[in-house]
């Protein structure tokens, strides 16, 4: 049996995927041990035991950015982490570590190098994390999501995703999304969202008594599906073609139903929007290291994409740009061929791939 300690958390960037991985590994041998490595503070504490996987957990211990008290307590801390993981791993019995970045991730990689037990690193981002970076010197294998990530010794796998969107039959499900969101069917729909808090740009660009960009949408023919967010305070005008969820919890029957996507570029929205093969529109969060814009470089390169940055996104960018992109349908349709060849729907069977070649040297 094989016993296998995927490590990461923090955010839903470094969660889903390793919970995708978690999923393929349980489903493919029944009997190996699954094990995860995460924080008490971060996602992974509420997701992975909903998921039916062992969490077992580490120190929060972040990298010091500045010479400061913490940065004094870092390297104590890092050793207690770094001993607390060894004792998992010895007490385990585990085979491989798996990481995926985060806080967990760091002192997983140093305590299997100095157990000798292989590593094999995921990186989501098109800018490595610092976890990554290091775990990535050592490590047996390592994957990215995005051509050109600097990873040492990396190669492209792409982004373990959902089954249901890996699964997904767009065109199959088309009728149920619209009937489910309350629009036309045979509209052509522009999907916008921000994720679950939403994006105030995005809100105040589209909303009804700021940019209003919505009317301009409805009025070119097209339904639009606008994720406002949980803690939006915009009211829906109830316009036919207009609907306004604050949060879409079946993001299946969004992305069946979207003909254009309006969206941040976080590294598993584009990977999803790309892997469907639908064309998009990426607004940059402006906040962090730019690695947002880097993520959805590959698709615009590939012309399934184009960027319009966070501070000129206005209701009057949206008419001008956006607005235009809807009428024109030469254009749409070449941003959906290339959308069909940018995206990877197999990123979990590769990164399974490499932990297999891992674990066979």
């Amino acid at each position: 049996m094989t016993t296998y300690l995927l490590a990461g958390g923090g955010t839903a960037g470094h969660v889903n995927p390793l919970l995708a991985v978690a999923d393929a590994l349980r489903l493919r041998d029944p009997d190996a041990e699954i094990l995860v490595l995460g924080t008490r503070e971060g996602l992974e504490a509420r997701l992975v035991p909903e998921r039916g996987y062992h969490l077992l957990f580490v120190d929060k211990v972040p990298f010091p950015r500045r010479p400061n008290r913490e940065a004094v307590a870092f390297p104590a801390k890092f050793r207690r982490a770094i001993r607390q993981v060894r004792a998992h791993l010895d007490e385990r019995g585990v085979d491989v570590v798996v990481g995926f970045g985060g806080y967990a991730s760091a002192p997983a990689y140093v305590a299997a190098r100095r157990a000798t037990v292989p590593v094999v690193v995921h990186e989501a981002n098109a800018r490595p994390g610092l976890a990554n970076i290091l775990g990535a010197r050592s490590a047996a294998a390592s994957g990215v999501a995005f051509e050109g990530t600097p990873l040492k010794g990396s190669r492209v796998v792409g982004m373990p995703l959902r089954r249901e969107i890996v699964d997904l039959d767009r065109a199959a499900l088309r009728d149920e999304a619209a009937q489910y969101f309350g629009l036309d069917a045979s509209r052509p729909t522009l999907l916008v969202f921000g994720g679950s808090l939403g994006a105030a740009k995005l809100n105040a660009a589209f909303g009804d008594g700021h940019g209003e960009a919505w009317r301009d949408v409805v009025a070119a023919g097209w339904n639009l599906l606008h994720a406002t967010g949980e803690r939006s305070e915009l009211v829906d005008p109830e316009a036919p073609g207009y609907a306004m969820p604050r949060y879409i919890d079946r993001m299946d029957l969004a992305f069946a139903l979207a003909d254009l996507i309006v969206a941040r570029a976080g590294a598993a929205t584009v990977s999803e929007i790309s892997a469907l093969g639908i064309p998009a529109v990426y607004v940059p969060y402006a906040v962090g290291n730019g690695e947002q814009a880097l993520n959805a470089g590959a698709a615009v390169r590939a012309g399934a994409a184009i960027i319009i940055p966070d501070a000129e996104f206005t209701g009057d960018r949206v008419r001008s740009e956006i607005v235009e992109l809807l009428a024109d349908e030469a254009r749409r349709s070449a941003m959906t061929d290339a959308a069909a060849s940018a995206g990877e729907r197999h990123g979990t069977e590769n990164v399974v791939a490499m932990i297999d070649e891992a674990l066979r040297r």
